[in-house]
């Protein structure tokens, strides 16, 4: 239901043509899409041992970027490749959105005729509403919520990067299939990340201290990358750091939530934990956009800033922690 919402929120984000009613059908998109997020990753913990969830949590993180870097590519051939114009207008923007749809679509028909709750699932039967859900809030472990307040600011720092960077590429007269195939090597590169190196680090005891340090050398990247001359070379080398540290920060992150979560409330805690990242998805490009106007650099140095105080919250909660483990 949630990808079937998705597919009509772009469908009509592509064809109404009004400002604003533009935004109504990318909220329609939003909230399909992320109500689908959420599911998988609360059914891959459920099905999942402690012990190897990071790893499946990294598999999840990196079909999904993967899959979003093809997505990007495939665009970009839509509406640059001569044939493909000649046969269906794709250089018209309205008609990749009509295609995304359609395919969309057809992947939800596969679900519904493949997909059975899988045995082992482990169901609450109690209903939720939204104002319990807010209440659990409320009453989340302090650690959490701060680890939580983290996660929207570094996700403010993420999603400036990816969303300003096409406009960036736009500026410096990059065509949209260079700006395709860039996006498609940092899905290849997280996706070779997250197989190789991502389950080493989900073995790892001191996993919130890894975390921290992934932030520190995120902004250093970050600092770097845009303050270079060479900016293409700098974004297929240097940056693709950052693309490795996000892959291996990810599976981190969700792990530490759901190890802190009570048995039989993993759908319920995603949830919480995806209203944090939309938070962060929300005040990014709205902030982002006035700093870019003044100047470019100062919103990708927004970010890395964003990253720092997301580190020093996680400061905070390994404080947290350790108090908690003294007094127990």
């Amino acid at each position: 239901m949630g990808l079937l919402a998705y597919s009509f929120g772009q469908f009509g984000f592509g064809y109404v043509g009004d400002g604003i009613w533009m935004v109504f059908f990318r909220l329609i998109s939003g909230l399909g899409v992320i109500s689908a997020l959420t599911l998988y990753m609360s059914a891959l913990i459920e099905l999942s041992e402690p012990t190897n969830r990071g790893k499946y949590f990294a598999y999840l993180a990196a079909s999904s970027t993967l899959g979003a870097s093809v997505g990007y590519a495939l665009g970009g051939f839509l509406n640059t490749n001569q044939a493909m114009i000649n046969l269906f207008n794709t250089d018209h923007y309205p008609v990749i959105f009509l295609i995304q749809a359609i395919t969309n679509t057809l992947y939800v028909i596969f679900i519904g005729l493949t997909f059975k709750d899988p045995k082992g699932m482990v169901m609450n039967k109690e209903k939720q509403s939204v104002l319990k859900g807010l209440k659990n809030v409320i009453k989340m472990d302090p650690k959490l919520f701060v680890f939580l307040i983290s996660l929207s600011l570094i996700t403010i720092g993420s999603t400036n990067l990816s969303k300003y960077i096409d406009v960036y590429f736009d500026d410096l007269g990059y065509t949209t299939q260079a700006l395709g195939n860039f996006v498609m090597a940092t899905g290849i590169v997280s996706l070779i990340a997250s197989v190789l190196i991502v389950p080493f680090f989900a073995r790892m005891k001191k996993q919130l201290f890894t975390i921290g340090l992934l932030q520190v050398l995120s902004a250093v990247i970050v600092f770097i990358v845009f303050r270079a001359n060479q900016f293409l070379l700098m974004v297929y080398t240097v940056y693709m750091i950052y693309v490795i540290l996000k892959a291996i920060y990810t599976p981190l992150e969700q792990n530490f939530i759901a190890k802190e979560a009570k048995e039989g409330t993993y759908g319920g805690i995603m949830g919480v934990r995806q209203s944090f990242v939309s938070i962060g998805m929300v005040l990014g490009p709205l902030i982002g956009g006035f700093i870019y106007e003044i100047k470019p650099l100062y919103l990708f140095d927004f970010s890395a800033i964003t990253f720092l105080i997301g580190m020093a919250l996680l400061i905070i909660v390994y404080l947290m922690k350790k108090k908690q483990s003294t007094t127990s």
